[in-house]
């Protein structure tokens, strides 16, 4: 039998990659199995957002990456006769602080990430090793895996099933799916560009005779994706020549080596139960949505930092597990919300019927005509679980992330300060918290308080520092409050205003990050 682990991820996509690490990075001993002999190492996921890139940029792999994405600002929707339906424009600096839509060839992503789980002692990756058994006791799950020296059993206190959406975790559990019927058959054909060429980079054409997504994959590579009437259809759809004939207009063998036709059906579908016992699922394994958003890795990283911080809690002993309650809690309202604009999307997109694509024509074409400019898609926001008692204005918002400058560093606040809980606070109310005593137990308990102003300035127990951009007093303006605490995954945990509603603020934070339970109960739900 292995040595017993705190975590074991099964399944080392993106999504497993990044629980395996933040996990890692918070000193728990994490394994890993992934039935392949090796990185997958082909694009599946094409784009992510700026929330994504925080996550990133938190793991250590940002700036490897920006010369390996294509920073997108806009999203064009076109008919079959290549009108404009749709423009979205996407922010050079998003909430997240970084660019809201990049461009991606997934390998390269999966390099990066690797990178960061092997240079983690705590975290062990096996390759070749298939999950084939899982059996739930009272303190562990025990694991029975193949790998390439026989079958072995593996004990864990959790397991988080990252194996996509033919999961055997879920399948074990008996976890069912509720389908919400959207399921298209689609080919998707990747090139590697051979010179500078010329392609639309993010294009859903909306031709009734045969819908059709271009959309760049990074610099040197493209993606052209076309809807099929049946599955049935790729096997003679998917002859190079054929491929070749559809994307004439627009590629041509001396600009791309075509390396990779593949079918997938979309599906919009998700899992009844993301936790049994000490099994939890995320990503493809807890949920699938159709592409048009590019959501679905997002949804899964979005998975993988909210269970992180958990289970860190958990595992430290800070909070019982029951806390782990509050990651579907919040997560699947959320999933949900992103999926049903997605069909939203999709249905339009894909409209097949000649009379109807061009009522929808008329209809968007009409909108464009008048100024009136495309909505803006936002993220939702998260409603019950793990926050603050008192609904202030902005608990479950995605935080804000802005630069700032402490006096030696000048760069995005996460980059300056660290991860882990912060409480923002401006500097009339830090003399709140000094004079309750709160800042070194903040301090004790591993939370960094934050000071963004007008300038920096040392101080014994806060990170003072320049609010450069002015994106905290903005933001702290619109909330109408003077603090508001941020958790790991970046979401508000609660905001206050006067003194006394702050300082309470960060004493109900502390029964959560110091396992205090003596200064009353944790409130898990809204």
């Amino acid at each position: 039998m292995a040595e017993p682990v705190d975590v074991a991820v099964v399944g080392y996509g993106p999504v497993g990659m990044v629980a395996a690490g933040l996990l890692g990075r918070a000193g728990h001993r994490v394994r890993v199995f992934e039935r392949y002999a090796g990185l997958y190492n082909l694009p599946r996921a094409a784009s992510f957002d700026d929330e994504t890139m925080r996550t990133l940029a938190r793991l250590g792999v940002a700036d490897e990456l920006l010369p390996r994405v294509r920073v997108q600002p806009t999203y064009e929707w076109r008919n079959g006769g290549g009108d404009l339906l749709i423009e979205q424009h996407f922010a050079a600096t998003g909430r997240s602080g970084w660019a809201e839509w990049h461009m991606m060839y997934q390998p390269d992503l999966e390099a990066a990430l690797d990178g960061v789980c092997r240079s983690m002692p705590q975290v062990d990756v096996r390759h070749a090793h298939t999950v084939v058994a899982l059996e739930q006791h009272p303190e562990h799950v025990a694991l029975t895996v193949e790998g390439p020296d026989g079958r072995e059993t593996t004990t864990a206190r959790y397991v988080v099933g990252c194996d996509g959406g033919n999961s055997f975790v879920r399948s074990a559990l008996g976890v069912g799916l509720h389908d919400y019927g959207f399921s298209e058959p689609w080919m998707v054909c990747d090139f590697r560009f051979r010179r500078p060429t010329r392609v639309p980079p993010a294009l859903q054409l909306g031709d009734p005779a045969g819908p059709t997504s271009i959309i760049s994959l990074g610099p040197e590579h493209h993606r052209f994706s076309f809807m099929l009437d049946s599955v049935d259809d790729f096997t003679a759809e998917r002859d190079p020549r054929r491929v070749w004939k559809r994307v004439a207009p627009h590629l041509t063998p001396d600009d791309a080596d075509l390396i990779r036709v593949a079918t997938y059906t979309f599906r919009s579908l998700v899992a009844r139960d993301w936790r049994v016992g000490r099994v939890l699922l995320a990503g493809d394994a807890a949920h699938q949505m159709p592409p048009f958003l590019g959501q679905g890795m997002c949804s899964g990283f979005r998975d993988a930092q909210n269970l992180a911080f958990k289970l860190d809690l958990v595992l430290r002993g800070r909070l019982p597990d029951t806390v782990l309650d509050t990651y579907q809690r919040e997560r699947e309202p959320h999933v949900r919300a992103v999926t049903e604009k997605g069909i939203e999307l999709g249905h339009l997109q894909t409209l097949r019927d000649p009379v109807r694509a061009a009522e929808r024509d008329r209809v968007l074409l009409a909108r464009r005509a008048e100024g009136r400019a495309s909505e803006a898609v936002r993220m939702p926001d998260l409603v019950d679980g793990l926050f603050a008692r008192n609904p202030g204005v902005g608990r479950g918002q995605l935080s804000v992330q802005g630069v700032v400058d402490d006096g030696t560093r000048r760069d995005r606040l996460d980059q300056v300060v660290g991860g882990g809980f912060h409480v923002l606070v401006v500097p009339e109310r830090l003399a709140a918290l000094e004079h309750a005593g709160l800042l070194d137990e903040l301090d004790r308990a591993g939370v960094r308080v934050v000071v963004p102003g007008e300038g920096a300035a040392p101080h014994r127990r806060a990170s003072v520092v320049h609010d450069v951009q002015g994106t905290y007093r903005v933001w702290f303006a619109e909330l109408g409050c003077a603090a508001a605490v941020v958790r790991p995954d970046f979401y508000v945990f609660g905001t206050a205003n006067g003194p006394d509603a702050v300082t309470a603020l960060v004493r109900e934070l502390l029964t959560v990050v110091s396992g205090d339970t003596d200064r009353g109960e944790v409130r898990a739900d809204a």
